[in-house]
């Protein structure tokens, strides 16, 4: 018999941490998701409608000191009531409050990467952040970084050195692929010429003004940007003409209608969307930031960059120039993400780290 697992997490806004959350809560027997709302520009992801979620009113991802207090206090109440053997929680927010709520219950932490190269933190921020971490680890049973590399990068940091770690890959299944030309007349693209897709959250983690330093330095590629968020509107005014905003988009509709995937990111943990990229056959361009290169193999399914726009405008022109490699180099990444990134294996995971921490028998 499973055990009544509470996920606890600050908001399920479109991505790649709403999916691998959403599938634990929905796969596995015993599983409750506790989550805020959305704030700002962010949008909820369409996941949230199947799952058994209960809503804490008051948690969100800025830091709020009274609005925090009383999340801290509402999980608190929710967690006498459901009672969960394990208290499971995701990102910091997350993981700060549910953390210092005491109990009976286990506590497992998932890292989906980390907040140390996030710009949109001031360096007082993120030392903040760091002691928090390291405080919290302490209070952690097991903790998890979704890719070995992010694990690898906190606790380089001090953080959680004597604690259980545990690293898990995202399980992904295939999106619904479109006919090229559809996708491209229903998102409005054009029917001719290769065009390179760039799809994440607009934040300043993610450096979408980076593509856009990218796209400047060749004018005759174009690009498209999937996505929404607080740089939304500061990126539109900033777009060459060769550069498409849409907003976002469906994923599969999205893969089908580009020729190769690029990210830009200052910091990521294994991101979902590439991972997609490549069960759709496309080769992935990609900056060397936590655990992307455990997704992408250089110079086999992708080229992985360094946050160099240099570098990625000659990735971005070697590809262009070599649509045979381009190919050769999406059916390569198409079979490894088949064979790495299975729900199943997913899932396994994560019912062994339960069955550990409660010293039961998987």
């Amino acid at each position: 018999m499973q055990p009544k697992v509470l996920h606890v997490i600050a908001r399920m806004n479109v991505g790649g941490t709403a999916r691998y959350v959403g599938e634990l809560v929905e796969n596995i027997p015993g599983s409750i998701l506790a989550t805020g709302n959305v704030q700002g520009s962010e949008i909820e992801d369409p996941c949230l409608r199947n799952l058994a979620t209960i809503r804490v009113p008051s948690l969100g991802r800025k830091m709020d000191l009274v609005n925090d207090f009383r999340a801290w206090a509402e999980l608190r109440k929710i967690i006498k009531s459901v009672q969960p053997e394990i208290v499971h929680t995701h990102t910091f927010k997350a993981g700060l409050i549910g953390r210092l709520v005491k109990g009976p219950h286990k506590k497992i932490h998932t890292f989906h990467g980390h907040l140390f190269e996030d710009q949109s933190f001031s360096q007082l921020q993120k030392k903040i952040i760091f002691l928090v971490e390291k405080f919290l680890a302490g209070k952690t049973d097991i903790l998890v970084s979704v890719g070995e590399q992010v694990g690898k990068e906190i606790r380089t940091k001090g953080i959680g050195v004597n604690v259980m770690w545990v690293s898990i890959a995202p399980g992904v299944s295939p999106l619904v692929r479109t006919d090229r030309k559809i996708s491209r007349k229903l998102l409005d693209l054009g029917e001719e010429g290769l065009i390179f897709g760039w799809m994440a959250r607009m934040a300043e983690v993610k450096n979408p003004n980076l593509l856009l330093d990218v796209a400047n330095k060749l004018p005759s590629i174009n690009f498209v940007m999937a996505g929404g968020g607080d740089l939304f509107e500061s990126i539109k005014k900033r777009a060459p003409r060769n550069v498409r905003l849409i907003g976002w988009a469906d994923a599969g509709l999205f893969w089908s209608a580009v020729d190769c995937a690029i990210s830009t990111s200052d910091n990521e943990g294994m991101p979902i969307a590439l991972i997609e990229a490549q069960l759709a056959g496309l080769p992935v361009i990609a900056t060397n930031v936590g655990s992307t290169r455990e997704i992408v193999e250089d110079n086999i399914t992708g080229i992985i960059c360094n946050r160099s726009r240099s570098e990625l405008v000659d990735a971005v022109v070697t590809l262009s120039r070599k649509p045979k490699i381009m190919k050769l180099m999406g059916a390569a990444g198409k079979v490894r993400s088949q064979n790495e990134f299975n729900k199943q294996k997913m899932f396994k995971s994560h019912k062994a780290i339960y069955s550990k921490v409660l010293n039961t028998a998987e």
